[in-house]
């Protein structure tokens, strides 16, 4: 495997961890207002909350390919592969906090 900082391990595996929970809370949110609201009254949300749960999985996902990628690499990774991990760490942290911002929205606006 080509080496990894732990630093970057770190960020990876706390990365993953987060969208995990992005996951995790648009579902629920989700699940909530469609019981709670139905879904006639709340379809832009339900959408939203969609889109955040595709964001978060497709970075998760990503992340998770590109480490893996990482760890087959010898003796190292190319450096393409490095800039690509870089570039999706940057990508997955964004991601992570515009769907938390969206999620809290959406449930200040709804579930007071």
């Amino acid at each position: 495997m080509a080496k990894l900082s732990d630093e970057t391990l770190t960020i990876v595996f706390n990365l993953q961890r987060r969208l995990l929970q992005r996951i995790n809370e648009a579902t629920a949110t989700e699940a909530i207002m469609f019981e709670q609201f139905g879904e006639e009254e709340t379809i832009i949300e339900l959408q939203q909350l969609q889109n955040v749960r595709e964001r978060a999985t497709s970075s998760y996902s990503r992340l998770y390919t590109l480490l893996l990628r990482v760890a087959e690499s010898q003796p190292m990774a190319t450096s393409a592969t490095l800039d690509l991990l870089a570039l999706s760490i940057e990508q997955a942290e964004a991601t992570d906090a515009a769907s938390e911002a969206s999620v809290q929205d959406i449930k200040r606006n709804w579930m007071p």
